[in-house]
């Protein structure tokens, strides 16, 4: 995805290779990934940077694909310096954790906010993490105990449902 942007191969290179439609997806990659998403230094909110995202992508999938990639980014972050950490957590706090909410990628959003928490406010990080790690098994039996009383009820009056539920995340409780 980034191998216009990281070596001297061209589009035109990539599309003879793999294809049109990949070139095309390399192409938008490599447009988007010159918008500087830093909120802060482009002095524009958060919800600006996601609108020229999005107006600048004619294929959904090149939003895709850079979710994933800021993902990987988040998940491999402790190999860089602690000034780029935090400047790299917040931008993925500020754009791409609601730009994966809006595209309905709950789990993606989740576990961005979580990585960045990781990053922003170690100490808290660490602290839930222990807190919510030592409850773990309470937590989980609580959230099926509702379930069931939920659907009890639910059928009780006639009505059939699917009824889900999951513990929040560090970042939801922080």
């Amino acid at each position: 995805h980034d191998t216009v942007e990281d070596s001297d191969i061209t589009i035109a290179q990539i599309g003879s290779s793999f294809g049109a439609e990949v070139a095309r997806l390399v192409e938008g990659m490599t447009k988007i990934s010159q918008v500087n998403a830093d909120p802060a230094s482009q002095h524009a909110p958060a919800e600006n940077i996601r609108k020229i995202l999005f107006a600048m992508v004619e294929d959904m999938r090149v939003i895709f694909i850079k979710l994933a990639d800021r993902l990987h980014n988040m998940r491999t972050l402790e190999f860089l310096d602690p000034d780029r950490q935090k400047r790299i957590a917040r931008e993925t706090l500020d754009v791409y954790a609601p730009l994966a909410n809006r595209m309905g990628i709950g789990w993606i959003k989740n576990e961005l906010e979580d990585l960045a928490l990781k990053y922003l406010d170690r100490e808290a990080y660490y602290h839930l993490k222990a807190q919510v790690e030592g409850k773990r098994t309470a937590r989980d039996a609580y959230v099926e105990k509702t379930k069931t009383l939920i659907r009890e009820e639910l059928a009780r009056h006639g009505l059939t449902c699917e009824v889900k539920g999951r513990a929040k995340h560090f970042y939801s409780i922080y």
